[in-house]
């Protein structure tokens, strides 16, 4: 997904959201993504992901050809639709992720994206979604202009569970719905948050999903 202006309203460049996937990586993800890992960034924007992630091989993937001068040295980049996965090899990847993507996609490419994936992801693959769930953010879902679909934590599990994929993982409330609040985007208190079992203003769900073989 791509439309003009959008890097120049909606989402713009901001250093707290480089702040806030440093500390991510270092306090959830380094613990789930092997070093020995291929990585797929689906939708990488400012390759805030990505370019934490330590491993093996390290793909992005965005429709913004702007995104290529935000990506760290030695992360592979295509320019193109998360919806063509046709220049990653079959067998590929172990980790995919996607944050803040699909609730920008018809319900049709997202199916897109999870058939094409089923074949670029290795016996070990999973795919990790961090998405806005409508059932604790309905309020601001669509100040978002570009949101098309709308899926809870019910909805997204059951809509993958659909497509042949086995959901192993679902948090309701892993993070705030934005950076863009009166609260300080800190290491420290972000730490406290994904250790604690009480998220206020928790918007963001994650799941983690795989193939059924």
């Amino acid at each position: 997904m791509t439309v003009e202006g959008y890097h120049q309203s909606r989402f713009t460049e901001d250093g707290r959201r480089d702040v806030l996937w440093q500390t991510l990586w270092r306090y959830h993800f380094s613990k789930i993504i092997a070093p020995d890992s291929c990585v797929l960034d689906l939708g990488a924007g400012y390759g805030s992901f990505i370019n934490q992630v330590i491993a093996r091989r390290r793909i992005a993937i965005d429709l913004w050809p702007g995104f290529v001068d935000h990506i760290a040295p030695g992360v592979e980049t295509i320019v193109g639709s998360v919806a063509d996965l046709g220049s990653i090899e079959a067998g590929a990847v172990d980790f995919a992720f996607a944050s803040n993507v699909f609730e920008h996609m018809s319900q049709a490419d997202f199916a897109t994206v999870l058939a094409q994936l089923r074949s670029k992801l290795s016996v070990r693959g999973q795919l990790c979604i961090l998405q806005p769930n409508y059932h604790f953010a309905y309020r601001e879902y669509f100040d978002d202009y570009t949101h098309v679909s709308v899926y809870s934590h019910i909805s997204l599990a059951d809509f993958l569970r659909a497509h042949d994929y086995d959901v192993s993982d679902v948090q309701p409330r892993f993070l705030p719905l934005t950076i863009k609040s009166r609260f300080p985007v800190d290491p420290l208190l972000i730490r406290a948050y994904l250790a604690s079992p009480f998220k206020p203003m928790g918007k963001q769900m994650l799941l983690l999903a795989r193939p059924r073989r």
